[in-house]
């Protein structure tokens, strides 16, 4: 199946897509602060640039979006039909690249937390949230993986 789009205006649309302040990112930053936690925003001297670092809980929280991490079971994480091999090396590299910077965050002693973006939407935030501040508050996990539903996932 070819691109629905001419190569201009699908370089355009994927320049697009933000890598901060996304709709997912922005709705879990506003619920932590209503809570009265209190965070640094992509703190680039951590491994992973993490999107929102709480440093008085020594935790790091990543939202990631399904389809450039690739929710495994999600389906938003689907791949293109077309130019598959440039897709399965970017995804591949994507995941190896996520992998390193949890790895290196727990090796300096911070919690983390990877939010789905599926998991904060609408039917389903309340019950993410939750799970991502009993996470915070108990201190006893090193990592949580909150995917739809809320559903830790491992």
């Amino acid at each position: 199946m070819t691109d629905v789009m001419d190569r201009q205006t699908r370089s355009k649309v994927m320049a697009r897509i933000r890598g901060r302040d996304t709709r997912p990112e922005l709705l879990v930053r506003r619920s932590l602060h209503a809570m009265g936690f209190r965070f640094r925003l992509n703190q680039r001297r951590l491994p992973g640039s993490p999107d929102i670092v709480l440093t008085k809980w020594r935790t790091a929280i990543f939202v990631h979006g399904c389809f450039w991490h690739r929710h495994h079971g999600c389906r938003k994480a689907t791949t293109p039909s077309t130019n598959v091999d440039f897709w399965v090396a970017k995804f591949e590299a994507n995941m190896a690249r996520d992998q390193r910077a949890l790895d290196a965050l727990a090796a300096l002693g911070w919690r983390t937390a990877v939010v789905w973006e599926c998991a904060v939407q609408r039917s389903s935030a309340p019950s993410t949230l939750s799970s991502l501040v009993d996470f915070i508050r108990d201190g006893t996990a090193d990592r949580i993986d909150i995917g739809g539903a809320g559903a830790p996932v491992s």
